[in-house]
């Protein structure tokens, strides 16, 4: 029997308008002349820009009964991914690899990276991202594992050189001198 699963309570929308007076706001208090002809459309292109960002496609994930019983690895590699920091606002990017041991269920490939974009479409930090992401596929599909990694090279990751070499073999990357 198939089964149409929900990826998660869709986000509160965007307020286009407000975010837009907000821009607006922002900008005359950094001193930028909106009277400018470049920058009198800045606050509506800022918000078209925040409401993209932040807008996850709504999708439904159908899974399927494990009737091969397969039990090997589903891996997707370098899915590509973009998010905005909710500290700072400010956009981060970055690759991110999935995979998981199927249990009972399966689903199909393609919503691998669909699971990686929908949250990734809201303020994030990495730590959680990842965490939202296994969390997913743990209540959807009840694997026997799951794993996720997203590539960031900075903190502990980049400074520490075992952390960094165990990151990169898992990820099949291989160091540069």
């Amino acid at each position: 029997m198939n089964r149409s699963l929900h990826a998660v309570e869709p986000l509160p929308g965007v307020d286009h308008a407000a975010v837009e007076r907000a821009a607006r706001d922002l900008l005359a208090a950094l001193g930028a002349d909106l009277s400018d002809e470049s920058l009198a459309e800045t606050p509506r292109r800022m918000a078209a820009a925040y409401s993209e960002l932040l807008t996850p496609e709504p999708f439904h994930a159908t899974t399927f009964p494990n009737d091969g019983h397969y039990d090997e690895l589903v891996l997707v590699r370098d899915i590509p991914f973009h998010s905005l920091c909710e500290h700072h606002l400010l956009p981060f990017v970055g690759i991110a690899h999935v995979g998981y041991i199927p249990g009972d269920r399966i689903v199909g490939i393609s919503k691998l990276a669909r699971v990686v974009d929908h949250f990734a479409r809201n303020l994030q930090v990495q730590e959680r991202l990842t965490t939202q992401v296994a969390d997913w596929f743990e209540r959807e599909l009840s694997p026997k594992g799951v794993g996720v990694v997203l590539e960031a090279l900075h903190g502990l990751v980049r400074d520490d050189p075992r952390t960094r070499q165990e990151f990169l073999t898992l990820t099949g990357r291989t160091t540069h001198a």
